[in-house]
């Protein structure tokens, strides 16, 4: 019995000696070593382009970039290439249509039908077009008789100052450039007469171009919200709004400069025509018209109508003469580029000359006499899209009115 007790109490003892004996130190694994982290670049999606230098992979992304815009670019110019009979009249709508706007718009406001306004414009301009065509040939035939016979003299003029001037050439170096200057003409005579031939099969293409331009001309005046709305209703309904904002600023610009344009080019016309007809230089009025037509090319065209005045100056009157003209053909270029341009056309307008005398080359090469004419004006509205489109900001109208309610577009 007593043996049984001590047992137990034995056993009591042990188990709180144990109870309050630490614990043995737990055994901990040592973490396996780590790798070295994969070299990754937001860039890449490959550890192989990882070893591109970052400068080399940069060139590469801008360099095919580049080439599917050119790709693009070169496509689209083929494209209108070859459908240039449409493209060129189209153009030359849109910019008689941004002339004429402000005409349509003055009758409309005396509640004339738009049909019955568009067609009194289009009609009255036509008119004007015509009789001043008829003024410029009816001078032009009067008075070439009279030129024909001071070019004469002027000729003349010339050759006594090639002999007796600083250059002293005698009649056989004369009489040798006159022949290569006939014998260029006899060797060139085929291929011009060739081109003419070409020019006159085209007479049907310039005729059917005439009547493009007047029809267009007329359903752009009439029915232009209307086209331009079913043209913003192809695209997505988020990019409705912004495209029908950057149409409108487009078209502003188109018509601001249409405008400028033509005012600039009134103000050239008549201070040159004043000044030929002070000096009695023949052909006043359709010198001033080659002026008015050469300023709608910005820089060349008023540079190249310039030139014809002073040489027409030249022959008839002397060189004494020929240089006032010459200083007032410089006098109103300096005014037209440093006062008008930027008074009347104003900064939304404004274009780099490096810009104007590029995209006048494109459209030289591109287009001929036409391309010159509307590459600037494309240049402008294109400019103004682009900054339109990318600004950002967006007009009060919801995207669903600018389809369903007329007077947004």
């Amino acid at each position: 019995m007593r043996v049984g007790r001590l047992s137990k109490l034995r056993r009591n003892l042990r188990r709180a000696y144990e109870s309050q004996m630490p614990e043995p130190p737990a055994v901990v694994e040592a973490p396996p070593p780590e790798e070295p982290p994969e070299i990754t670049h937001t860039s890449t999606i490959s550890r192989d382009d990882a070893e591109v230098p970052h400068a080399l992979r940069l060139a590469a992304a801008w360099s095919w970039r580049l080439i599917v815009v050119g790709v693009i670019g070169y496509v689209l110019l083929s494209f209108f290439a070859t459908i240039r009979i449409v493209v060129i009249p189209l153009s030359i709508a849109l910019l008689l249509s941004a002339l004429l706007t402000p005409a349509v718009g003055w009758l409309l406001r005396l509640r004339f039908p738009r049909s019955l306004a568009t067609a009194l414009v289009l009609v009255a301009g036509l008119g004007a077009v015509a009789a001043t065509l008829t003024m410029v040939v009816t001078q032009f035939v009067d008075g070439l008789p009279q030129l024909s016979r001071n070019a004469t003299v002027g000729i003349r003029q010339i050759q006594h100052w090639l002999r007796e001037g600083p250059l002293r050439l005698d009649d056989e170096q004369l009489d040798t450039a006159i022949t290569t200057g006939q014998q260029w003409l006899d060797q060139n005579t085929q291929a011009l007469t060739t081109g003419a031939v070409s020019t006159a099969a085209t007479v049907f293409e310039l005729f059917t171009g005439a009547l493009l331009v007047l029809f267009s001309t007329f359903f752009f005046l009439r029915d232009g919200r209307k086209i331009w709305r079913f043209v913003v209703r192809l695209f997505p309904v988020n990019a409705r709004w912004r495209m029908a904002d950057a149409g409108e600023a487009s078209w502003q610009t188109l018509v601001s400069y249409v405008r400028a344009t033509v005012l600039v080019a009134f103000i050239d016309a008549v201070g040159i025509g004043c000044f030929l007809v002070v000096f009695d230089v023949p052909f006043p009025f359709p010198l001033a018209a080659l002026v008015f037509l050469g300023a709608f090319v910005p820089i060349v065209g008023a540079t190249v109508s310039g030139a014809v005045a002073i040489l027409v100056a030249l022959v008839d009157s002397g060189w004494v003469t020929a240089l006032i003209i010459l200083g007032v053909v410089i006098g109103v270029q300096q005014v037209e580029g440093h006062i008008l341009q930027p008074l009347i056309m104003g900064r939304a307008v404004a274009i780099h000359p490096l810009a104007v005398i590029v995209g006048i080359a494109a459209g030289v090469v591109l287009a001929g006499i036409t391309g010159a004419l509307v590459a600037v004006p494309l240049i402008a509205v294109l400019n103004t899209g682009v900054r339109r489109l990318t600004a950002g900001t967006r007009p009060e109208v919801p995207p669903d009115a600018i389809v369903a309610n007329p007077k947004t577009l």
